[in-house]
């Protein structure tokens, strides 16, 4: 049997211990292994008319090319947001067009990958990645291919899955990162803004702020209003002896009428990129107070690094769990955490819902913070 396996969309800690345990398994199985480059772009690049380049498409596999690669943070497969079923006309491989016909819309690439599947030879696929990826693995799946996906993102907003590989490293390094904004923060007296990622969810800063202590948090699923929240944080600033006062926010958060900032042209999947909310709440504060303002975007700082202890733990655990479910001939599943139990499910359950933060029993959005009170039933990620 010959799988492969890639990496998808944003990065995060935790993606190659998944990758090394997987091809152990396999290899101990006796499978082949090939690790597709870029992500979905590995298949969409490949020439099935010249092999000359194609090496950068398609790495095999084996256990000396993944011994050391679990010590180290990021993909060694390299990723992307490439979408084959969706693909920009500037983003159209050469080799690909048409003599003569002009491309002014997006192009569905999709038999061109079932062609290079089946080249290859490649009997199933793990794809690892968040809602964009796995739902392309999904198109494919209901191709005809074999799929087992592994979901990953430090939004931890995969539906289905309490749990995505990431996340546990992203509020880590947030809460690291935050305490350590304190000393200058206390330092010069200020109201320190820490802008962290977070499209669609604001769990990320949901709980980072209520494991660093922060004054106030906000989130994407619930807009705001910044004229209470500066009275809010001028109170905070008063009552700590200290005389500083800290406010996280998710990149997807706006203000009560306000929109999402987005910038420039929108990716394979239709999202523009986000960021600017916190350098806009931090001048309307300094506005509305006048104090001043410490303001910190952590961006990618968040996702880099090696993976803590529990990325590693379920990167190989989800890896262990889709290799099982390869040697079963299954087709079609996710791998999953379910209120604290391993699981899978359809990978259809994707496309069934949208994961976001649970308002009412997480969050008080009058004072714009955590409110964590009854844990007893709740799954360990409170998702």
């Amino acid at each position: 049997m010959r799988i492969a396996v890639l990496t998808g969309g944003g990065d995060v800690p935790g993606l190659n211990p998944a990758i090394k345990a997987i091809v152990n398994r396999a290899i101990d199985n006796g499978y082949e292994v090939l690790g597709i480059r870029r992500g979905w772009a590995g298949l969409l690049e490949y020439n099935l008319d010249d092999d000359r380049n194609n090496w950068r498409c398609i790495l095999p596999l084996d256990k000396q090319a993944v011994r050391r690669v679990d010590r180290f943070g990021g993909t060694f497969l390299h990723t992307s947001r490439t979408n084959p079923g969706r693909v920009k006309p500037t983003d159209i491989p050469d080799f690909l067009r048409e003599e003569g016909k002009e491309y002014t819309e997006t192009q569905d690439f999709t038999e061109h990958v079932l062609k290079v599947i089946e080249r290859l030879g490649i009997d199933c696929l793990l794809p690892i990645g968040g809602d964009d990826t796995l739902s392309y693995g999904e198109r494919l799946h209901q191709e005809g291919v074999r799929v087992i996906a592994i979901p990953k993102t430090m939004d931890n907003d995969v539906y289905g899955t309490d749990y995505c590989i990431g996340f546990s490293t992203a509020v880590t390094r947030s809460v690291q990162f935050i305490h350590n904004l304190r000393t200058s923060a206390g330092s010069h007296e200020r109201i320190a803004v820490v802008e962290l990622f977070g499209r669609n969810s604001g769990e990320t800063s949901l709980v980072s702020a209520y494991l660093a202590g922060v004054d106030r948090a906000l989130i994407s699923e619930v807009p705001f209003d910044p004229d209470k929240l500066a009275e809010q944080v001028l109170q905070d600033k008063a009552n700590n002896p200290s005389n500083y006062a800290m406010v996280t926010v998710s990149e997807g958060s706006y203000p009560i009428g306000g929109a999402v900032m987005e910038r420039g042209e929108a990716d394979a999947y239709g999202h523009r990129k986000l960021g600017g909310i916190g350098e806009w709440l931090g001048e309307r504060l300094q506005e509305l107070t006048g104090q001043r303002i410490l303001y910190q975007q952590l961006g990618y700082l968040m996702r880099s690094g090696a993976p803590d202890s529990l990325d590693l733990m379920v990167a190989a655990n989800y890896a262990q769990m889709a290799m099982s479910l390869v040697e079963r001939g299954e087709s079609g599943r996710l791998v999953c955490l379910q209120r604290g139990v391993y699981s899978d499910i359809p990978i259809s359950t994707l496309s069934q819902g949208v994961k976001r933060v649970n308002v009412p029993e997480l969050y008080d959005t009058e004072e714009y913070r955590p409110k964590v009170r009854q844990v007893f039933g709740m799954p360990m990620f409170l998702t």
